[in-house]
């Protein structure tokens, strides 16, 4: 048995100097240390031999086993490097090459805005309400009722509303200002928020009205506030948004859901206030609607008018984005022309 583990070690290591790849050690392991290797054949039949014997044959035994199984992981790590090495250099990039060119998508301008318009409020203590806070179908309810629109206010007309025939008085909303109602019904003052998002309108296409169009709404209730607060933040956003040097003016207005309510106007970019085509020869354009919120509106949510007061506030964001980028023609933002688009 001696010299039977003798061969089985020197035939071992030759075999192990011999292997070429992974492949080949892992087949000298089954060969030599596996369950039914060689060594463990011999181990089995200690048994019948004598009790010195069995300690000579024995220790040989795990000697052969730990050097075979020392060898092999030490060429198992040399053949690894080299396989890698080899894969590496076979798989390697020339970064030197020109890569091909890919057109890459960019921010539309829509979205480009309201980014902007966001960050604004939010410079100024505003947070913004989620999505999923605001839904875009919403109840005759909110969008209406709760908003101090009588009745028969021709805004619930099916001329100006799209009603669904999913479930009675269910509508996609024609205005972002539910979302005053859903904050507030959800928090207690002091409230400070905005809600960007779509709504819908029974309006026919054309150059200035699109049936979809986004809209940013704002909210602030708390104790003594005042219009001149509502003011003194519009005045801040038109400052940031236009420009330091565009003068704005308030002119008395009407909405249900406010009073007093105003339109708020910028100097016209086009003329700056000289007057021209764009402006209607005013020098003026309009670029968003507020108001103080109405008493009503506070009562119809539970907050008491006599202890809070607010303003609320909403802006078109297509207009605001032709506006400030001299464009004509609302139709080009849903258009998908990429020459357009590329000018953002």
């Amino acid at each position: 048995m001696k010299e039977k583990l003798e061969n089985i070690l020197k035939n071992g290591e030759q075999e192990i100097t011999n292997a070429k790849t992974v492949q080949d050690l892992e087949e000298i392991k089954v060969k030599y240390l596996s369950r039914k290797g060689e060594l463990t054949s011999i181990k089995k039949n200690l048994k019948d031999l004598s009790d010195e014997d069995k300690r000579i044959i024995g220790s040989l035994a795990n000697n052969v086993y730990n050097s075979l199984d020392s060898l092999i992981t030490k060429k198992n790590n040399e053949l690894y490097k080299i396989e890698l090495n080899k894969k590496l250099n076979d798989e390697k990039i020339d970064i030197t090459l020109p890569s091909d060119f890919r057109v890459q998508g960019k921010v539309h301008p829509l979205t480009q805005t309201i980014n902007e318009i966001v960050e604004i409020f939010q410079g100024l203590g505003f947070s913004v309400m989620a999505s999923e806070d605001s839904p875009e179908v919403e109840t005759e309810y909110i969008n209406f009722d709760m908003l101090n629109f009588p009745p028969n206010h021709p805004a619930k007309d099916m001329q100006d509303t799209f009603y669904t025939k999913t479930a009675p008085n269910v509508i996609l909303r024609s205005q972002t200002s539910g979302a005053q109602i859903r904050q507030m019904l959800h928090q207690a003052p002091p409230v400070r928020v905005i809600s960007p998002g779509r709504v819908y309108r029974c309006e026919s296409v054309s150059a200035r009205k699109n049936n979809l169009f986004h809209q940013i709404e704002g909210l602030l209730v708390d104790k003594d506030i005042t219009f001149a607060d509502l003011k003194g933040i519009l005045n801040e956003f038109v400052r940031i948004y236009f420009g330091s040097s565009r003068p704005t003016r308030f002119r008395a207005s009407y909405f249900p859901f406010t009073e007093p309510s105003a339109e708020v106007d910028v100097q016209c970019i086009m003329c700056q206030g000289k007057g021209c085509r764009t402006c209607s020869g005013t020098g003026w354009l309009e670029v968003l609607g507020a108001g103080m919120v109405h008493a009503n509106v506070l009562r119809n949510v539970g907050i008491d008018p006599e202890i809070y007061s607010g303003f609320a506030f909403g802006m078109g964001v297509e207009r605001l984005t032709m506006l400030k980028y001299a464009i004509n023609d609302i139709r080009l933002f849903f258009n998908n022309d990429v020459r357009f688009l590329n000018q953002f």
